[in-house]
């Protein structure tokens, strides 16, 4: 289940996010002060993990995370957004709202909102 971390460091001029995590997603929310306003999602943290991100202006964006463990006995690079093809959109809904339980309906209102409005 998706629970929150807490002091996540924040970037000033941003808006404020909020960090959860399981063992298979990561769900970061933006805040305007009152209320949630963007997200990414990022799933199948354990095979080739992958990020939905969305905000109002640009809808959907689907991306492949890129962890910069490529090897060939460089050190760990910074991790990057590449992009990604198709996705299951049912499935990584139905996996959210498993993992969701315990958060915010409504973050979880924003964030199904954002998938269905892709």
């Amino acid at each position: 289940m998706l629970t929150e971390i807490k002091n996540v460091r924040q970037i000033a001029g941003e808006a404020r996010r909020r960090w959860f995590a399981d063992e298979s997603m990561d769900l970061i929310v933006w805040h305007d002060g009152q209320r949630p306003v963007s997200f990414q999602l990022c799933y199948d943290k354990k095979a080739e993990e992958k990020a939905l991100s969305w905000k109002p202006l640009t809808g959907l964006l689907h991306e492949q995370v890129d962890n910069g463990e490529s090897g060939g006995g460089r050190y760990k690079a910074t991790p990057v957004l590449l992009a990604a093809g198709d996705y299951n959109l049912e499935r990584i809904k139905t996996d959210f709202i498993k993992h969701s339980a315990g958060i915010d309906e409504t973050i979880k209102a924003l964030v199904l909102q954002g998938l269905e409005n892709n």
